[in-house]
């Protein structure tokens, strides 16, 4: 059996959005089912008006951040190449196999300018019509076509279209689809400029890189008769089809890099992890077998089976991305974790604590990396904060409860030289057994006193641990102080 051979072959025109990441990863899977499968990244840069400098390089290093390893391509090699298509161009490959593609009876020149385009459109539209350019050129010989180029005029090479009959292909997400030849118009594949248009560049370049599997979107389901007869009219094999429904914003509208919606690039600047947004990404239109939802890569390749892939767009969820990026996150062992997340806590505490200690309190509640500096800003400087903190209904307490809380705490704490978790665990959860309260009427208030904050990572015997006995007495004083005065 032939071995599988997958291209993702982005345009360098931006930011990685990330439907196009989705196409990446889905192309990758495909490809890793298969032991001896081959992974092609290819760069489809012909639209030279809409290249972006340095897009490509971002292109490599999404692809390395997401572990989507390419066994071809222009910064790897391999033998099919050159692998990006402005360099396919200039060896006159595109040119050459259009002008077979004429002599087949496949495509013509065409020698009308948009004038003249723009009438027939202009016609069709006023009666109704939808727009469909007969082009009269069809009707002239190859050697009138020279005669006239070698004039100087100037000329595109269109797709020649069968009048009548219908096209097939099968598709592995949509089934099987039939259309009209008559309703398919006979698109540009040879632009003035001589470069190759994407319709025609990546039928070639997908033949001639021998890939046996086709990932894409769905909108390419209209277009992908007129591929097949570019096919056909060469003779070659057609690929598999695995057409993937749009990411979308909403009910409505597909999630696009130019209406300015999140990139990948955007989401780890904002602290998603790659494998979590990897993840994700992997479910919007994909369900597994099974209720699992985290999925390391190799799990992914273990479980992707196209027949799988829906049919509906999927909406791009922020909410349900976090809750995976926080399930990640809480996965790691604590010295992955740490060595991930110090860069984020030396942003927010420079003074003298243990950070691995820290970073022990943040893995349990930290839902994205960016999170992390504003939960931790307590350390370094004992904010300003009203009584009314000491208020809290769910667990009971109000300023004189917490006053008597603190006052009978600040006295167990004051006698301790053991700070570590372990013995403040015990000395603490003793104190209310002694007082006859719940436990949170006393460890509540100490975590208000110690943090001036309302939420915190970690509790009172957390935070009083890593801050020392000093610093802890310290700011029970200022605590007690506070609420004497105002009762």
């Amino acid at each position: 059996m032939t071995k599988i051979r997958t291209r993702f072959a982005p345009s360098p025109t931006g930011y990685m959005h990330i439907g196009n990441l989705r196409t990446a990863l889905y192309t990758y899977l495909v490809a890793k089912k298969d032991p001896e499968g081959v992974y092609i990244l290819r760069i489809e840069d012909t639209d030279q008006g809409r290249l972006v400098e340095g897009a490509t390089d971002i292109i490599y290093q999404t692809l390395e951040q997401c572990g989507l390893k390419h066994d071809e391509g222009p910064d790897v090699g391999g033998p099919v190449g050159p692998y990006i298509q402005s360099q396919r161009y200039s060896s006159g490959l595109y040119m050459d196999h259009a002008k077979d593609l004429i002599c087949r009876g496949g495509a013509h020149y065409c020698f009308c300018d948009e004038a003249h385009i723009n009438a027939s459109r202009a016609i069709q539209e006023a009666r109704g019509e939808s727009f469909k350019y007969d082009d009269p050129c069809k009707n002239l010989t190859v050697e009138e076509c020279e005669a006239r180029i070698a004039k100087g005029e100037k000329f595109v090479i269109r797709q020649t279209i069968p009048t009548s009959g219908t096209t097939s292909f099968d598709d592995e997400v949509f089934g099987r689809i039939t259309v009209e030849n008559e309703t398919l118009d006979e698109s540009i594949l040879i632009k003035s400029d001589g470069f190759p248009t994407y319709n025609f560049a990546n039928v070639i370049d997908d033949h001639l890189m021998g890939i046996t599997d086709v990932v894409r979107g769905m909108e390419y389901l209209s277009s992908t008769p007129k591929y097949n007869l570019i096919y056909d009219a060469y003779g070659w094999e057609i690929p598999r089809y695995i057409h993937c429904p749009p990411v979308m914003k909403d009910e409505h509208n597909k999630l696009s890099k130019r209406n300015g919606d999140a990139s990948f690039q955007d989401l780890v600047a904002k602290g998603y992890l790659p494998e979590a947004i990897l993840n994700y990404i992997a479910l919007l239109g994909w369900s597994p077998e099974t209720n699992q939802e985290i999925f390391t890569l190799d799990e992914l390749i273990e479980n992707f089976n196209v027949k799988r892939i829906g049919k509906d767009g999927a909406i791009f969820d922020i909410v349900k991305l976090t809750s995976i990026n926080s399930l990640w996150l809480r996965g790691m062992d604590l010295d992955t974790y740490y060595d991930l997340i110090k860069p984020y806590i030396d942003e927010a505490v420079k003074g003298d604590f243990d950070k691995k200690q820290i970073a022990k309190i943040v893995q349990p509640r930290a839902n994205v990396l960016n999170d992390i500096p504003e939960m931790l800003d307590f350390f370094d400087v004992f904010p300003t904060f009203e009584n009314d903190l000491f208020i809290n209904k769910k667990m009971k307490t109000d300023e004189a409860i917490a006053l008597k809380s603190l006052l009978a705490a600040r006295e167990v704490l004051a006698a301790c030289d053991d700070y570590s978790e372990e013995h403040l665990h015990e000395v603490l959860l003793e104190l209310p057994k002694q007082m006859g309260v719940k436990n949170g009427q006393v460890l509540f208030p100490v975590r208000v006193a110690i943090s001036g904050k309302k939420f915190t990572p970690g509790g009172a015997i957390e935070i009083a641990s890593i801050l020392g006995k000093e610093e802890t007495l310290a700011r029970l004083d200022k605590s007690i102080a506070q609420l004497q005065a105002a009762l």
